[in-house]
């Protein structure tokens, strides 16, 4: 019985430690939020609905966080000076026309910014999307930049086209420097899938940062175009208790989701179903 007490002390001591050591690797990190709809319609995981959203702004609003830009995450990284305390930054994903009927009210209510990575070619095209008028009046007040998520989203994994990728890359680019009168600074990769071809080109075509899809936070010693962004999901299984594990437990979460994906890419799906991401 004694020999058992030790090793269950020894056991939660290196757990312990080893969690203390995964949350000291990551101090100074920064979470990005990546969204993509909020709707009171649709129920499917990429979907919250828009109480959901608003409760989680005003949890971070009186929880103190500072709510920043890409532009002032970089221009802090860049200029060695000191970050806001407690910041963080909020993406969307898609430019679905939900964001401006639902979520730019509220980012108005609370005083909030947000990045909104668009899919270019669906813009005015379809009824559940953006228009561009709808864009130019996000942009122009402040709260709202509109960035790229590529002209079409296509997966860039499954581009093989040199042409075809520097046409996805910069064609949105283009696009929303042309209706939007200003500078597109940021791109978000879809499915946060990307290659060394993706990340060199969007450094050429002058995007300051590009952003993927993980758990984990984003660091200054991260490598610009394939910052970390910890993805927010809704439907009834998502809970706000799940945000706020997701938002403080990045730094445990992020290496297990990656040991549950290489489970998986290796054939160990019976395994890495016993590894519960919240």
């Amino acid at each position: 019985m004694k020999r058992i007490l030790i090793l269950l002390v020894v056991l939660v001591a290196a757990i312990s430690s080893f969690l203390l050591w995964l949350f000291q690797r990551d101090e100074g990190g920064v979470p990005i939020l990546s969204y993509h709809q909020v709707n009171d319609v649709d129920n499917n995981a990429f979907t919250l609905t828009t109480e959901q959203f608003e409760t989680q702004i005003k949890y971070l609003v009186d929880s103190g966080y500072t709510i920043i830009t890409p532009d002032e995450l970089l221009n802090a990284w860049e200029n060695k000076s000191e970050l806001p305390a407690n910041p963080i930054v909020i993406t969307f994903d898609d430019g679905h026309v939900d964001i401006y009927k639902n979520v730019f009210p509220i980012l108005k209510k609370y005083n909030v910014k947000a990045t909104f990575f668009i899919v270019t070619d669906n813009v005015n095209l379809y009824p559940n999307y953006l228009t561009w008028q709808q864009a130019r009046e996000m942009q122009s007040s402040g709260l709202a930049d509109i960035e790229s998520h590529t002209l079409s989203h296509k997966i860039l994994t499954e581009i093989y086209s040199r042409d075809k990728l520097w046409e996805q890359i910069y064609g949105s680019k283009q696009a929303i420097e042309w209706h939007l009168k200003k500078s597109a600074n940021f791109i978000a990769y879809p499915g946060g899938k990307y290659t060394r071809e993706a990340e060199e080109m969007s450094k050429a075509v002058g995007y300051r940062a590009g952003f993927t899809v993980d758990y984990g936070l984003a660091h200054n010693d991260s490598q610009n175009y394939v910052l970390n962004r910890i993805p927010v999901l809704g439907s009834n299984e998502h809970t706000f208790f799940r945000f706020q594990l997701r938002l403080k437990a990045a730094p445990i979460i992020a290496p297990l989701s990656r040991f549950k994906e290489k489970l998986i890419s290796d054939g160990n799906e019976g395994i890495a179903s016993f590894i519960w991401i919240p």
